[in-house]
């Protein structure tokens, strides 16, 4: 596999099929509201937008790719790219 032929692990779809859904974004946000947002789906599925354009694409992962995307970053195995 070359640097960017990764396998597909999310699902695209309008976040405007998601307009029921309950947005959630961290209480860490920066003041100008771009961030990302999270809300959860049936299925054990997680939806994820980016909060600046509420209308544009969303991402759906499997509830166990979030958790362990969370324990990651929670460990710290991210650091590295805040720069």
């Amino acid at each position: 596999m070359g640097e960017w032929d990764l396998p597909s692990i999310a699902e695209i779809i309008p976040t405007a099929s998601l307009s029921a859904a309950s947005w959630r974004k961290s209480s860490y946000s920066n003041p100008s509201g771009d961030c990302v947002e999270l809300t959860e789906l049936p299925g054990e599925q997680i939806a994820v937008r980016y909060s600046h354009l509420p209308d544009g694409p969303t991402l759906i992962f499997a509830r166990a790719e979030m958790v362990a995307l969370i324990r990651s970053a929670k460990g710290g195995e991210f650091d590295g790219l805040s720069g």
